[in-house]
């Protein structure tokens, strides 16, 4: 069925209206993630000299910024959440776009990488196409996107107040095939589980 305006407007105030609300909570219980098996993933399939130009899709309070920064990359953040800007900016001293997922208004041809850790999944399958052809424009010939959702069976709907899209490996890659990726490796998390308890797939793609 298909989501009408309406419909998506819904899902995108509820969703982030979630992530605003909680925003302190998230960032205490988030801070020590360890994601570093998901940067590397990115950094060592990006051909080009550093400083690289990353874009955190997604950044939250800006974790992963700061990780970016440290590393002598110029790491700029995108998130929903006006929170998660705000304190993103205020964290790293990086600078962070505020935008809906759904209205992106992004640079042609700015960035080395794109990081999209734990994020796509919040987009309404409908939309992905589209989406993930914005992504595709904004990176440099050559650069490269790494993903990180929560697998499913291609279902999607609410979670909470939170709005979810839950692909399977073969339909992840014909959703990024379609958009003019390249598909580079993937895996499932956490690391060194039987497969039933690695909920999470992350991929890692070329603009091809």
């Amino acid at each position: 069925m298909k989501l009408d305006p309406q419909t998506l407007a819904q899902i995108t105030t509820t969703t982030v209206g979630h992530y605003d609300r909680v925003a302190d909570e998230f960032r205490e219980g988030t801070r020590d993630h360890d994601v570093s098996q998901n940067i590397d993933a990115l950094l060592r399939h990006i051909e080009s000299p550093a400083p690289l130009q990353i874009l955190d899709f997604g950044c939250g309070p800006g974790r992963d910024l700061k990780t970016f920064t440290a590393m002598g990359h110029v790491a700029v953040g995108l998130d929903g959440s006006r929170r998660f800007a705000e304190m993103a900016r205020a964290e790293t001293g990086c600078e962070v776009w505020q935008q809906n997922f759904l209205e992106l208004d992004l640079p042609a041809e700015r960035f080395d990488g794109i990081f999209a850790n734990a994020v796509l999944f919040h987009i309404p399958r409908q939309e992905l196409p589209r989406v993930l052809r914005q992504l595709h424009a904004t990176l440099k010939t050559g650069g490269v996107l790494f993903s990180s959702n929560p697998r499913g069976r291609n279902q999607e709907g609410w979670n909470g107040e939170r709005y979810g899209s839950y692909h399977d490996l073969d339909a992840w890659r014909e959703l990024l095939i379609e958009a003019g990726f390249v598909e580079l490796e993937h895996y499932y998390r956490p690391a060194g589980l039987p497969r039933d308890q690695q909920p999470w797939l992350a991929s890692v793609w070329r603009r091809g």
